[in-house]
């Protein structure tokens, strides 16, 4: 066990991006859509988002869609987030495997508000209208084994922000592979996620008077414009991670994993975090810490565990929760549900 976790540290360390430590410029800010970085899935945020060499589950289309490779049965997983200021995650996906023709998945995401007034300069107490915002993503992803080693997955999805009567879309797609080394128990994932169009808002809310000739006496000073806004990069994401069971009697399992991740909008950074699972996978206690040497990081820990119990016959029932603090907003707490038929 001692040469695994020697082995184990050391792929860590060339995991590692040279510049990880010293990075001047992170390009905050400058990307749409920011709701595609928002993982999904109570056990993968329990483990501090060390979870693309690690995901076996229908989250497995965000994270790494090669994951879901790894599933025996069909299954579905429903995910609700409380964010910050009441703003609400939800995730849910479904997987069906097809023996030798691959795997394949449906997902949706949906980042949302809820109705809040609209004021303006003249009505500061508000117009009596309201308005809401929402951002959405849906998915269709297929995987297949292409070794008994090495596994492939894409995910392609629409990609949808809007806002009161103004919207933007794109189409994108995610990538992502796993290899079982020959080393035992260690696994490598990979993916990239959100490779795409880029997002431009467009709607009636952009329309304006202007008046062309203001130096002109008698023109028409009420001419409708459009408003053109600048189009923007979705925030795409390169993961690499690692993870191994350091301890596998069949009754106690102890999983290790650590992902390094290259956005194109912050800096780069680890995550680390792991999973204890007790009494044949029936109690699982989990921990991570997300976004290391990070610039300006916000998150700070993750605590979470899970339930698997097996209902109506072979069905089994999964129920999973975190606990994860943030540096200036307090926490927030995550609830997955998954049935595997």
């Amino acid at each position: 066990m001692r040469i695994r976790i020697t082995l184990w540290f050391t792929l860590i360390s060339f995991m590692l991006p040279a510049g990880i430590l010293a990075q001047d410029v992170t390009k905050v800010g400058t990307t749409a859509g920011k709701f595609l970085a928002v993982p999904a899935g109570a056990r993968g945020i329990g483990m501090g988002g060390a979870y693309v060499a690690v995901t076996d589950d229908p989250t497995a289309m965000y994270w790494n869609p090669a994951g879901i490779t790894r599933m025996q049965s069909a299954g579905v997983s429903l995910d609700h987030t409380t964010w910050f200021e009441g703003v609400q995650f939800e995730y849910a996906g479904g997987v069906y495997p097809m023996g030798r023709y691959g795997t394949v998945g449906l997902n949706v995401q949906g980042f949302t508000t809820g109705e809040m007034e609209v004021t303006t300069v003249a009505e500061q107490e508000g117009t009596g209208e309201y308005f809401s915002a929402g951002s959405y993503a849906f998915g269709l992803t297929y995987a297949r084994q292409l070794t008994e080693n090495f596994a492939i997955g894409f995910n392609g999805k629409y990609i949808r922000e809007q806002i009161w009567h103004s919207s933007a879309s794109a189409l994108a797609l995610d990538v992502g592979v796993t290899y079982e080394t020959p080393f035992r128990n260690i696994i490598l994932g990979f993916s990239i996620s959100n490779f795409g169009q880029k997002l431009q808002m467009r709607g009636e809310d952009l329309l304006s008077n202007v008046d062309l000739a203001p130096q002109i006496a008698g023109n028409n000073e009420n001419l409708t414009a459009m408003l053109e806004t600048d189009q923007f990069d979705l925030p795409l994401l390169m993961r690499i991670g690692v993870a191994s069971n350091i301890i596998d009697t069949g009754t106690m399992r102890l999983t290790l994993a650590a992902d390094a991740l290259h956005p194109n909008d912050n800096t780069e950074s680890l995550n680390i975090g792991g999973e204890l699972a007790l009494w044949k996978e029936t109690v699982l206690l989990r921990g991570g810490l997300r976004s290391l040497a990070k610039a300006d990081r916000q998150t700070e820990f993750a605590l979470g565990g899970g339930l698997r119990y097996p209902i109506l016959g072979q069905m089994e029932l999964q129920l999973d929760y975190v606990y994860e603090t943030h540096k200036y907003l307090g926490a927030i707490q995550k609830y997955s549900l998954g049935l595997l038929l």
